[in-house]
């Protein structure tokens, strides 16, 4: 392990000289308030590798929208995170700095870059109260699921019984707001809860769970798996039915790693926002389905092999075959019948120039809404008719929260707009 933190640390420094590196990566650091959702313009972020903490790779500010220019990193070589048998670590770990007049510091160590992957961190920071001196905040990110030792999942049953004495609280499939997470085994009362929004949620655990350079039908199955895996903790209140306060453990042993303040990748944040109402079905079955998964090398279960999903990504299977695959060939992909914390619900149509109406003008005031926040996101005259201003308002806003700069309204982007939206609007996020 040293002698690969020497040798990426070589590579820094040839980096810093000018010399090319073959292996890299990008990192993009969001820096946010945690009382609202308020970006920090001017907030100093220090990059430095976690293996040399105290030398400095390079100094950053975040811009209007709280964001830092994306920077190219050294990483190890792809290969190492598209086989199981390596023993080399498949990603680099820098720590991150963060500083910012008025808010108390944030520490992250262990943030992972994998080669030619664009890594997001985000930075959520405590405003300084009046009364209290400035307490740095540590954010640790363990290894990674598929390289660390982690206790492998207790068996359940994918369906859960649903008792005559009516303990079931849901009558569908309600996607959630937000979960809340115990970080720590049930039993642990120490352990805090956090509450989180449901797709942060997911990118957070298919972040902890997968690699985000394998195939993307790989990651669109195993999405589709930690989401039904979750839909069916919230439908059948499985933890509150036995007296806890919470809808998820981070415990592998129990449910599925999540990670207080982890990254996050690019294409991993944009799959989930695609596909995050979706969940899998059987015939019959009104709950989303329990699908349990392991890494299928060190540990097996009944379910899907995470390994294995590669494999099957590499041989060109869709999501949807390699679900029948582990299984079976009844499985199916369902949608929520709601969507929590939303204003309205997608047209069911792109929205686009040319486009008008009702569902037109609530998206310019969102985005109005949106823009006091977000000062680059251009103010647009809110008529009910779609203009090249709103497009153009529309393709700022998505190049700001990872989204294809299309300038047009699509699934993705109608919920994204929805989310920060009603995240600007509320003074304080809930469990902050």
């Amino acid at each position: 392990m040293y002698e690969r933190r020497a040798d990426l640390r070589a590579a820094q420094e040839d980096s810093g000289s000018g010399t090319r590196t073959q292996n890299t990566g990008t990192l993009q650091i969001i820096v946010t308030s945690s009382v609202a959702y308020i970006p920090i313009k001017g907030a100093t972020v220090t990059i430095s590798y976690t293996g040399d903490p105290d030398s400095p790779i390079m100094t950053l500010t975040t811009d209007s929208s709280g964001e830092t220019e994306v920077v190219t990193l050294p990483t190890p070589p792809l290969s190492y995170s598209l086989n199981p048998e390596s023993l080399q670590q498949p990603y680099s770990e820098y720590n991150i700095t963060v500083t910012a007049e008025g808010y108390e510091p944030v520490y992250v160590t262990g943030s992972e870059m994998f080669e030619g992957e664009l890594s997001l961190q985000p930075i959520r920071m405590n405003p300084v109260e009046m009364e209290a001196g400035e307490n740095e905040k540590l954010v640790a990110i363990p290894v990674h699921t598929l390289f660390g030792d982690y206790p492998p999942k207790i068996p359940e049953d994918e369906i859960k019984p649903i008792a005559e004495t009516g303990e079931i609280v849901l009558s569908r499939v309600v996607i959630p707001e937000y979960v809340i997470v115990h970080d720590g085994v049930p039993s642990d009362s120490s352990a805090p809860n956090y509450w989180v929004r449901y797709k942060d949620y997911i990118k957070n655990v298919a972040s902890c769970e997968v690699y985000s350079t394998w195939p993307e039908a790989t990651l669109y199955a195993n999405i589709l798996v930690i989401m039904s895996f979750t839909l069916n903790r919230v439908y059948t209140e499985w933890y509150r039915n036995q007296g806890y306060n919470f809808t998820i453990t981070s415990s592998t042993a129990y449910d599925q790693k999540w990670v207080y303040g982890r990254n996050i990748f690019s294409n991993i944040d944009f799959l989930v926002d695609t596909i995050f109402a979706n969940f899998l079905s059987r015939p019959g079955v009104r709950q989303p389905i329990f699908t349990s998964y392991c890494d299928g090398q060190r540990v097996t279960c009944s379910g899907l092999s995470q390994w294995g999903s590669k494999y099957l990504g590499d041989q060109g299977y869709s999501a949807i075959e390699i679900i029948r695959y582990y299984y079976g060939n009844d499985m199916y992909i369902n949608t929520a019948d709601v969507i929590s914390g939303v204003p309205s619900s997608w047209p069911g149509y792109s929205l686009t120039v040319g486009s008008s109406g009702e569902k037109v003008l609530q998206l310019q005031n969102q985005l109005n809404r949106i823009a006091r926040n977000y000062p680059a996101i251009p103010v647009i005259t809110a008529d009910g008719i779609y203009g090249p201003l709103t497009a153009g308002a529309v393709r700022t806003f998505q190049g700001i929260f990872n989204l294809p700069q299309t300038g047009v309204v699509d699934y993705p982007t109608w919920y994204e707009i929805s989310d920060i939206y009603v995240g600007v609007s509320r003074i304080a996020e809930p469990g902050q």
